[in-house]
């Protein structure tokens, strides 16, 4: 092809033009290729932490009866058979717990309470008693006779009738007299522990004669 007089080569002005463009590319830190120019970079995984899908849950703490059938009172426990304290397991007691503690009661149809079994200073390694255990705590006195100790429960009349046992998990053991203890009865062994109680839990036994 023919130039004008003064005009550069064809071949000159490309090889001008590619010079400039690679001292502009030096310039700017360098020239992406066109394909490499528009090709996005991986994306980037989440992953979740495994603590995350972990969900806490604390066991409630729980109290359960050897000597109950179908949730009725054993008779062995009652005035009708050996008149021994039924056996008792609790577990999940809280964070803390120095001691446990046993009331059981009855709401009779009249109104008012008995109470049968009021027991505190049980040791936090504790976690049941036998029927008739008697060298685990220290025991108070009950509604039914003036002894110190459990008093099995004589049912009057027909009808099915329901002691509760609560057990309590304390922080510390609750300050109360360990002689002369048949003073101790249910109400002053939870006014001692109000302020001392983490948790309790309670089992409904039946009884009918």
């Amino acid at each position: 092809m023919n130039t004008l007089p003064g005009m550069a080569e064809p071949t000159d002005v490309r090889l001008r033009l590619t010079v400039v463009f690679l001292a502009i590319c030096a310039f700017t830190a360098g020239c992406a290729s066109p394909q490499t120019a528009f090709t996005s970079a991986p994306p980037t995984v989440l992953k979740s932490s495994a603590a995350a899908s972990v969900v806490s849950s604390t066991s409630p703490f729980t109290v359960t009866s050897a000597a109950s059938v179908n949730g009725a009172l054993g008779i062995d426990s009652t005035c009708d058979g050996a008149a021994k304290s039924p056996a008792l397991a609790w577990a999940n007691e809280p964070s803390g717990t120095n001691s446990y503690a046993i009331v059981m009661d009855h709401v009779p149809p009249e109104g008012g309470r008995h109470w049968y079994w009021v027991e505190w200073g049980i040791p936090a390694s504790t976690h049941s008693v036998t029927a008739g255990e008697t060298d685990n705590g220290v025991f108070g006195g009950n509604s039914v006779n003036p002894n110190v100790g459990y008093a099995p429960p004589c049912s009057k009349g027909p009808g099915l009738k329901t002691y509760t046992i609560t057990v309590y998990a304390l922080s510390q053991t609750p300050d109360l007299p360990t002689a002369s203890t048949a003073s101790v009865n249910r109400d002053t062994l939870l006014s001692a522990i109000s302020g001392v109680t983490l948790a309790k839990a309670s089992v409904d036994l039946t009884y009918s004669r």
